[in-house]
């Protein structure tokens, strides 16, 4: 099997870091594209142009989170796959990961491609940020295909503990992505095309590093461009935990699209504040996701290994770290908030409404370091429809409901945000309830031990 992490035996909190840091390092650094995006437009091509970026973040959220929940439902196979040892099985999810990703980000081009103006306008852009943002849509969804295979071929590789390829490899691109972001833009005079571009030829690089890595690995994880197919079986096994984890995703999504809009409503500068806030909570929020996805993966391991104590103990360490290190974060950011802001826009009412925005956030965070984290263990073992069905209540109705009842009422920035702390408060209670009560059913058995 190769050096990858033992996660089935000896110690398990520094594991559970090492695994982590790069992960998060890696979600942060997939982050900067944007944040370069916005630093660039903000700085050299106005607020418009700034808006007209941030104002896409949720629509890509929404196209990609399926996907990216697909990548997750791989991870869990393989992994199960690795603890009982059977490389027949990794072999097919990692061939048949790889053909969903191509074959999923060629649909969500086309169909963006189509549909592009429409969304735009769903969200109620201000007419002079609209020709803007719908040309950086329409050209971000053409690497649609790399940006969703660079995420499928993360997953293998976090699969059998490796989350430090994928970090090498963004490292690399991530400055690729700044040295074309600052070409185009300042260069050759280019907007937000240049910035979309930029993008998408630095997710092009990272996803062909991954691939040639994967297909020079010794592990069981190797890519053998010649067995590259759909498996049926093992695409089932997948889907059945990818697609409720990726319309979890798409929920998450789909309510923030609803909020967008709201803060669309209240004018250009909110809609650049928070697009500079979201650019800085992220870093937290990545950090406790990479806990989430650590404890996906250490859970799913011992589960096929058929170690079910190892798997409580799981929760609480990746619980007990993802709120020491989300906090200290968090902490910081609240800290130098003025100068941190300031790198998108130097506008007071700008920094202003993003002050507002950080402050809500991290209240919230309080409440998905757990949601992160209780998610991540029932997916570990399988169970990907019960966190999906609390989203659904949780995060969509209880967003939706505030924004066309209370929003309504008071049609403030600061009503907006207090929608994150209370719905995602309701989710949490809601996942913690429904996971002291499931016992997930031991239906896979370990077809060998490790020593």
């Amino acid at each position: 099997m190769g050096n990858r992490m033992d996660m089935v035996n000896g110690s398990l909190g520094d594991k559970i870091i090492r695994y982590t840091i790069p992960l998060a390092l890696t979600g942060i650094l997939q982050q900067l594209f944007n944040a370069a995006d916005l630093a660039v437009v903000g700085q050299f091509a106005g607020k418009e142009a700034m808006a007209a970026v941030g104002s896409n973040a949720s629509v890509i959220g929404l196209l990609v989170n399926l996907f990216v929940g697909i990548s997750l439902g791989s991870n869990v196979i393989i992994a199960r796959s690795i603890g009982q040892r059977n490389e027949e099985n990794i072999s097919k999810a990692v061939h048949t990961s790889v053909v969903v990703a191509l074959l999923g980000g060629i649909f969500l081009t086309a169909l963006g491609e189509f549909l592009a103006p429409e969304v735009i306008k769903m969200l109620d852009v201000p007419g002079e940020v609209y020709p803007l943002a719908v040309k950086y849509l329409r050209i971000y969804l053409a690497g649609m295909p790399v940006i969703l295979l660079y995420n499928f071929e993360a997953a293998i590789f976090r699969s059998c503990g490796n989350t430090q390829t994928p970090l090498a490899a963004l490292v690399v691109s991530g400055v690729l992505n700044v040295i074309l972001n600052l070409f185009f833009v300042l260069g050759l005079g280019m907007d937000v095309d240049g910035v979309a571009t930029a993008t998408v030829l630095s997710n092009l690089v990272s996803a062909a590093i991954l691939f040639l890595a994967l297909t020079r690995t010794e592990l069981a994880i190797r890519i053998n461009p010649r067995k590259l197919r759909v498996h049926g079986d093992v695409l089932g096994q997948i889907l059945k935990i990818g697609i409720p984890a990726g319309i979890q995703g798409m929920i998450f999504s789909f309510a923030n699209i609803i909020i967008q809009s709201a803060v669309n409503s209240l004018g250009t500068t909110v809609m650049a504040a928070s697009s500079a806030a979201y650019n800085l909570e992220i870093f937290s929020y990545y950090i406790m996701n990479s806990f989430g996805q650590a404890c996906t993966t250490f859970v799913g391991q011992n589960y096929g290994a058929g170690k079910g104590d190892r798997c409580r103990k799981v929760l609480k360490l990746c619980l007990l770290q993802s709120l020491l290190s989300t906090a200290a974060a968090s902490g910081l950011i609240l800290l130098f908030n003025h100068p941190l802001l300031s790198i998108f826009n130097t506008d007071p009412d700008v920094i202003a409404a993003g002050r507002i925005r950080l402050g809500y956030m991290f209240v919230a965070y309080l409440f998905s370091f757990a949601q992160e984290g209780l998610s991540g263990y029932l997916r570990g073992f399988g169970v990907s429809f019960i966190p999906a069905a609390c989203a659904v209540i949780g995060i969509c109705g209880v967003r939706l409901t505030w924004i066309f009842t209370v929003f309504r009422q008071t049609p403030s920035f600061a009503t907006v945000m207090q929608v994150y702390p209370v719905s995602l408060g309701i989710t949490t209670l809601a996942i913690l309830a429904v996971t002291l009560s499931v016992k997930p059913s031991r239906r896979y058995v370990a077809r060998a031990q490790y020593s």
